[in-house]
Order: structure tokens, then C-alpha cells, then sequence
């Protein structure tokens, strides 16, 4: 029986830490079985190139958004570039967008009016939204049930509370690990809880690489990892579990169902 393929929900391919070696970068997660992924925009500028390298690659695709570590170059004029982008056929969500409260890049009222415009656009636009939430948590449940009826997101890089989990999995949506799960044990019981038509796998990379990778950059062949701890968290073997987030991620992404 051929290896099922894996599907890296969110990444960033379009990082300077890929600029020396990008092409080895993919063969890489081809040769590992990692054929699809989407490489995920922080803002216009960085949605452009990720069009770009979309058009290029086969089985790549992009979001265009405005990360909350930039939430204050919002503006009026910001909004409507990244809106203009989202109609481009390469791209297939909204964001990255959200709330980051740990580090405070951004003042939080900033990010919170960033956030809310992102789900505007995606309620418009009938696109995902891909979320990113980090000691925001009170914050972040507030908007996903505020749109919960208009919009569908997936809370990436899950490393936030219960309470939000069970937000997320009431308003129906999704919910990624990355390479956290492998080494992180206080996921270990959302990871059993996400309903398995609701559970995605990424890398995030060229960040948080996972065990047995840790400190060393991350990249799509090793979304492997978190697929077969996810697996063993949830005991199920890691080639169904490669099935159901591939399956999850493409239609989320509004990709149709696998071949």
C-alpha cells in the first residue's frame, strides 16, 4: 500500500531562513511525502511573494493577511491591498491574523481592530481565516463566537487553554498542532479532544521544529513528526492520521476532497 501524502496546513516558505536552499527545502517534504501545503502570509508585501512562489510550485498554495506582531501598519489602505490579493486564485485564506498578547508587538486594541478586520474580509470574501492566538485567549474566544455563524477559522499552532478549545470546536472550527505536540505534554489532552473532522497538522516552519529536531530550523518534510505523535496521542496509526488531516486541510482550505 503507497505512503499517504502529508499536507503541511501552515508554514512559511517565504522566510529569509529558506532564501539559501528553498528548492532543497521542497524536495525535501516531497521526498518525505509532505506533496501539499499552504505557505502562510504576515502582510501584503510577504502575501505577494508567497502568490509568487504558489504559482511556481505544484501543490503550494498562499493566504494574504496581516500577522498581529504587525498590527499597526493597519490602515484603511493595508486592508483593501490584502483584500485585493485575496482574489488572486493562488490564494486560499485569510491571515495570518489573531492576537498575540505575550509579546505586545503591537498595542492590544490595535490588534484586536486588525483581527476583527480580517474576519470582516473573510466573512465577505467567503474564505477561511487562519488565526493565531498566544496569551490572547479571553480575547481570542470572544471574536471566534462573535463569528461563528459567518466565518470559518482554524486556531493554528493550538497552544491556548480548554476554554478555548471548546470555543473553537462549538463555533465548528478547526484546530492545528505543530511540531508543539511532540514535546509540549499540556497538549496532550486537546490533542485527544479535537473531534477528528476538525484536527490539522502543520510545521510552522522555519519555526518551533519538533522532536527529535529541536533547535535547529524547522521545514515541511518534518510535519511527519507531529503527525505521528498526534497518531499515537490519539491512537490511531500515523497513515490515518496522514489521511484525516489531509483530508481536513483540504477542505478548509476549500482544496475538494483527495484524489
Amino acid at each position: 500500500m503507497s505512503r499517504p501524502v502529508l499536507f503541511d496546513s501552515h508554514l512559511h516558505l517565504t522566510s529569509t531562513r529558506f532564501d539559501e536552499d528553498r528548492d532543497d527545502v521542497l524536495v525535501r517534504a516531497r521526498d518525505a511525502g509532505v506533496r501539499e501545503m499552504v505557505t502562510i502570509a504576515s502582510n501584503p508585501t510577504d502575501a505577494r511573494a508567497a502568490i509568487e512562489l504558489a504559482r511556481a510550485e505544484e501543490g503550494v498554495w498562499a493566504t494574504a493577511g496581516l500577522h498581529p506582531h504587525e498590527a499597526d501598519a493597519t490602515s484603511d489602505r493595508v486592508l483593501e491591498d490584502i483584500e485585493a490579493l485575496t482574489a488572486q486564485p493562488e490564494v486560499v485564506a485569510v491571515g495570518e491574523t489573531g492576537l498575540d498578547f505575550f509579546y505586545d508587538n503591537a498595542a492590544r486594541e490595535t490588534q484586536i481592530r486588525n483581527f476583527r478586520a480580517h474576519l470582516d474580509l473573510a466573512r465577505r470574501t467567503e474564505l477561511p481565516i487562519v488565526v493565531h492566538s498566544r496569551e490572547a485567549d479571553q480575547d481570542t474566544a470572544l471574536l471566534v463566537q462573535e463569528y461563528a455563524d459567518s466565518v470559518m477559522g482554524v486556531l493554528h499552532c493550538f497552544a491556548s487553554g480548554p476554554e478555548l478549545l471548546r470555543i473553537g470546536i462549538e463555533a465548528g472550527w478547526y484546530v492545528s498542532f505543530s511540531g508543539l505536540v511532540t514535546f509540549v505534554p499540556a497538549l496532550e489532552t486537546a490533542a485527544r479532544e479535537v473531534p477528528d473532522s476538525r484536527v490539522m497538522i502543520e510545521t510552522d516552519a522555519p519555526y518551533l521544529a519538533p522532536a527529535p529536531r529541536r533547535g535547529g530550523r524547522n521545514e515541511p518534510a518534518f510535519v511527519a513528526f507531529s503527525c505521528e505523535r498526534l497518531a499515537e496521542l490519539r491512537g490511531v496509526e500515523p497513515n490515518e492520521m496522514a489521511r484525516t488531516t489531509r483530508r481536513n486541510a483540504r477542505r478548509f482550505y476549500g482544496l475538494g476532497d483527495p484524489e
